[in-house]
């Protein structure tokens, strides 16, 4: 099941608490010995791998109520605990957690932080 969203700005997308969007790794349409893979064979796939494009703020923290400290500055931000992932990274998550959806014409996915199983993390690729 998806969602398929309208021509918007990418960039607008707020990912919230601890889900991921990752963009798929396009899939190879062949297998080594070059036989050819119909279209839903690899998109079954239980373990997949993809592009993390945008993370959300992470784990909320629960307010402590320290009354009785009266010097200390009382404030109402929430703080979060961060995710591991980072833009850029190539993740590697499982298929059964993820929410699919279609934005221009591409499929991204939303994942929950607890469905990524490993991150490869680059830094001479996105130079």
């Amino acid at each position: 099941m998806g969602l398929e969203i309208g021509k918007q700005n990418l960039e607008k997308f707020i990912m919230v608490g601890d889900r991921v969007l990752i963009k798929p790794k396009t899939l190879q349409d062949r297998t080594k010995t070059g036989l050819y893979l119909p279209p839903g064979v690899q998109e079954k796939e239980k373990i997949q791998v993809g592009y993390v494009l945008k993370v959300g703020p992470g784990y909320p923290i629960p307010a402590v109520n320290e009354s009785d400290e009266p010097w200390k500055d009382k404030s109402d931000e929430v703080k979060y605990v961060p995710l591991q992932p980072k833009v850029g990274d190539a993740a590697i998550y499982l298929q059964n957690s993820s929410f699919e959806i279609e934005f221009n014409d591409e499929k991204f996915v939303i994942i929950p932080h607890n469905a990524i199983l490993m991150l490869i993390r680059d830094e001479e690729l996105f130079r």
